[in-house]
C-alpha cells in the first residue's frame, strides 16, 4: 500500500484525472507505435476501472468508437460504450457482436488480470487462457492491417502464447512500458497485420 501510495504514476494519474496508472502504459506505447488515430473502432477488454478507455476515447475522437468489456462495474465515460460481463462467456461475446453490428474493429486492447489467488501456476495458466480468448476475438473480428494489445506475463504457457499469436499475426513484439513496475513479471505483447482475415458470420 506504501508503495501504491507513493507511486510517481499513480500520483500523476490523480494529478491528471486518469483512472488508473495504466493508462501511462498505453500513452506510452501508443507514442512509440501509433496504434490509436481518429475515427477508429476500439474494443477494449477487461476495461476496468477505464484507464486505457479513458485514453482510446480520447485519441480517436467523436468519428470513433470505443466498446469496454468487463466482468466488474465501471463508472461511466462519455463516449465509452460499456458491456458488463464476462468475455470468455458466449452470451457476452455475442452481446458484444451485436454492439459491432458486423463492423470490424481497427484495435483490440487487452489489459486484464484475472482474480489472483496467490497459487503461482493457477494464476499464470488463468491469465495465459484470457490471452487466448482475446486473441481468438482479435482473429476473428480485426481489420487485415489492425493491431492487438495484451497484456500477459512470463512464465509458464508465455512461448506458447507467442508461437500462437506469430501464427496469427505476421508481425509481433513485446513491449515494457516505463509504467510497468520492474519487479512486474507483466509484459506487453503488439501483434499486427492479420495474416488471414476470417469471415464473419
Amino acid at each position: 500500500m506504501r508503495e501504491h501510495v507513493s507511486d510517481f504514476y499513480v500520483k500523476q494519474a490523480r494529478a491528471m484525472g486518469y483512472r488508473s496508472r495504466a493508462a501511462f502504459k498505453l500513452i506510452e506505447i501508443d507514442a512509440r507505435d501509433r496504434l490509436l488515430r481518429p475515427g477508429q473502432v476500439v474494443v477494449d477488454l477487461g476495461a476496468a476501472p477505464g484507464g486505457w478507455a479513458q485514453i482510446a476515447v480520447d485519441r480517436v475522437g467523436r468519428s470513433g468508437r470505443v466498446i469496454a468489456v468487463d466482468l466488474l462495474e465501471m463508472a461511466p465515460l462519455p463516449g465509452v460504450e460499456f458491456i458488463q460481463g464476462d468475455f470468455s462467456d458466449a452470451a457476452v461475446l455475442k452481446r458484444l457482436e451485436q454492439t459491432l453490428v458486423g463492423k470490424r474493429v481497427d484495435l483490440v486492447i487487452c489489459d486484464l488480470s484475472p482474480n489472483i489467488s496467490g497459487i503461482g501456476s493457477a494464476d499464470q495458466g488463468r491469465i495465459i487462457y484470457l490471452n487466448e480468448l482475446a486473441l481468438e476475438f482479435a482473429g476473428g473480428h480485426l481489420q487485415p492491417h489492425g493491431a492487438f494489445l495484451v497484456k500477459t506475463f512470463q512464465g509458464a504457457g508465455f512461448e506458447d502464447l507467442l508461437r500462437s499469436m506469430r501464427g496469427v499475426f505476421a508481425k509481433v513484439a513485446t513491449r515494457k512500458p516505463k509504467a510497468s513496475r520492474d519487479r512486474s513479471p507483466e509484459i506487453y505483447l503488439l501483434a499486427r497485420e492479420l495474416r488471414e482475415a476470417k469471415n464473419l458470420a
